[in-house]
């Protein structure tokens, strides 16, 4: 054991941590369950530990600050985002595996779903993103 592991553990005795913890970041529990905050972050911010999800996610919020026409359904109306078989030839997979990991996206709040007939079209939302970068980045202190 190294000089620095040793001083890094707390005494048997002494329940206090060894290194103190940054101004306003409130320790974790060691346990799951203890703290439901840190529980519903850490399962939202799984949603984005895919790369095939992040892929996909910056082609969603892409699609919302670029110019390009959208199918028009039969009343003439351009929908907003990006329609399920956009992101099927996109990523090269196929659809169940998009749906799959569209929905993952969307219990985790990071995108919204329109249906049109049987399409699905997709959207960033963005407040619900920046929400979870704010309480992410509010844990960790920076």
């Amino acid at each position: 054991m190294t000089a620095r592991s040793a001083a890094c553990r707390p005494a048997a005795s002494a329940p206090a941590a060894c290194c103190p913890l940054p101004e306003n970041v409130a320790p974790l529990p060691l346990e799951a369950g203890e703290d439901p905050g840190a529980d519903a972050l850490a399962a939202r911010a799984k949603a984005l530990a895919d790369p095939v999800r992040l892929r996909m996610l910056a082609v969603i919020a892409a699609a919302e600050k670029c110019c390009r026409p959208a199918a028009a359904d039969a009343s003439g109306h351009t929908p907003a985002g990006v329609c399920v078989c956009e992101l099927q030839t996109l990523q090269g997979l196929a659809q169940s595996k998009v749906s799959y990991h569209l929905r993952v996206l969307r219990e985790a709040g990071l995108v919204r779903e329109e249906r049109r007939g049987k399409w699905s079209f997709y959207t960033l939302d963005a407040e619900s993103a920046r929400g979870l970068l704010a309480e992410l980045s509010a844990r960790l202190g920076v």
